[in-house]
C-alpha cells in the first residue's frame, strides 16, 4: 500500500524529529498533568513516532511501509527488553536517558501507544508527501 511512497528530504526528516522529541519530552515536564491521557500515554505515543522518523532520517531510501515495520519491531523489541531485569540493563535505566529510550517496566498500553504512534507517523509522511507536491 505504501511501497511507492518515499519520504521527505532528510533535513525535513531531520526538523520533524526534533520537533516529536520536542514534544514527547513535554508530556514528561510539570506543564503536563502526568494522569491526564496526554500524560499517560502521549510520551509513549510520540516515542514510536520518533522511533519512525529516525529511522526515516537514517535510511531515507526505504519505503514508508519498511520504516513502519522497523520502527514497530525496533519498538516492540525495545518494551520487550523491559522484562529482562539483568543488572546492567538496571543501571542503564536508572538513568534519565536510559529511562527515556528504554523505559522501566512493560505495559501492554505501551505496545497499543508504540502501533497508534506508528500509524500517526504514516500519516504524517503521507500528509508531508502531499504538500511538497504542491511546491
Amino acid at each position: 500500500m505504501f511501497y511507492g511512497v518515499g519520504h521527505p528530504a532528510r533535513w525535513q526528516s531531520a526538523i520533524i524529529l526534533a520537533v516529536v522529541i520536542a514534544l514527547g519530552l513535554l508530556t514528561r515536564s510539570h506543564w503536563v498533568d502526568p494522569h491526564s491521557v496526554i500524560g499517560r500515554y502521549g510520551g509513549d505515543t510520540l516515542w514510536a513516532v520518533a522511533a519512525y522518523w529516525g529511522i526515516a532520517f537514517l535510511l531515507p531510501g526505504l519505503s514508508v511501509a519498511r520504516t513502519a515495520l522497523f520502527s514497530l519491531l525496533f519498538a516492540y523489541l525495545i518494551e520487550t527488553s523491559q522484562l529482562f531485569k539483568a543488572p546492567w540493563l538496571k543501571a542503564l535505566r536508572a538513568t534519565l536517558p536510559g529511562k527515556l529510550i528504554l523505559g522501566q517496566g512493560f505495559l501492554w498500553s505501551d505496545i497499543l501507544c508504540y502501533t497508534v504512534g506508528v500509524g500517526m507517523a504514516i500519516l504524517s509522511t503521507l500528509i508531508v508527501v502531499r504538500i511538497k507536491k504542491f511546491f
